[in-house]
């Protein structure tokens, strides 16, 4: 499920951040679903614990993931709306379509994209 690259130029918890972002969004991970403890993943991942725990630490303050002492880690129902975070991305992804419709990539691609056909 999570796989590092240890040529890739970001840091080792983005990385983790990221792939759990990315199971989280694409619904691999559904909502209420447990995360693997910070010991177990470290183990199998062979790092250290603090860098997973920092990787869910960051995820919780995005509202990707919550916390029950005790319990451990499980899927937010509903991220919640960041308005500053949404900005970004807008901003991010209206760059991103600039570019690609100066490559030659039709509306119509885009709008597939973005779907997500």
């Amino acid at each position: 499920m999570i796989e590092l690259n240890y040529r890739d130029s970001r840091p080792i918890y983005e990385q983790i951040k990221d792939c759990i972002r990315k199971l989280i969004i694409s619904g691999v991970m559904p909502p209420n679903e447990k995360l693997e403890s910070v010991r177990s993943l470290a183990i199998k991942l062979s790092i250290n614990p603090n860098t997973i725990q920092r990787a869910y630490n960051e995820l919780e303050n995005e509202g990707y993931v919550y916390s029950i002492p005790g319990k451990g880690s499980f899927v937010c129902p509903a991220v919640r709306q960041d308005e500053e975070k949404i900005v970004n991305l807008k901003a991010k992804l209206k760059e991103i379509a600039g570019e690609l419709k100066f490559m030659g990539v039709s509306y119509e691609e885009l709008v597939t994209l973005i779907k997500g056909d």
